[in-house]
């Protein structure tokens, strides 16, 4: 295993009331240079189009879409995801954030906070997540 993850846990038993199922974990430990992603959203990276206004799944599925890709571009990938910080601005769209976020995350376990604001930069965005990875150390 490249990175030490803490207490590495699935929402299903955490939030059991829940429809959700993301690997999470309380901690990690990872040694490599690190990646700092901008907050992501639903955007076209090279037109800056917005997308899929007033779908947050369809967002959230964007946004992940955008952060594998800038990852690659950096020289890391999604399994070296380290710490999450989703953005919401309702509660409601929770569970299909989340539904999306984890199909892209299975196996990955980062630390992660989730917050809902009253706003994002933009109206049309209804989630953004922030994203740290490492490029680890040769082994």
């Amino acid at each position: 295993m490249i990175h030490k993850r803490l207490r590495p846990f699935n929402t299903k038993k955490t939030y059991p009331e829940q429809n959700l199922d993301n690997d999470l974990s309380q901690g990690v430990v990872a040694r490599g240079t690190t990646v700092f992603l901008r907050g992501q959203v639903s955007q076209d990276l090279d037109t800056r189009e917005c997308l899929h206004v007033g779908d947050a799944g369809k967002q959230t599925a964007k946004t992940m879409q955008n952060i594998k890709m800038l990852l690659e571009e950096a020289g890391s990938e999604m399994a070296h995801i380290c710490r999450i910080v989703v953005y919401l601005t309702d509660i409601r769209y929770r569970e299909a954030v989340y539904q999306e976020m984890g199909k892209w995350m299975k196996g990955v376990h980062p630390c992660s906070t989730g917050l809902v604001v009253p706003a994002l930069a933009r109206p049309e965005w209804v989630v953004e997540i922030e994203v740290t990875a490492v490029i680890p150390d040769a082994a």
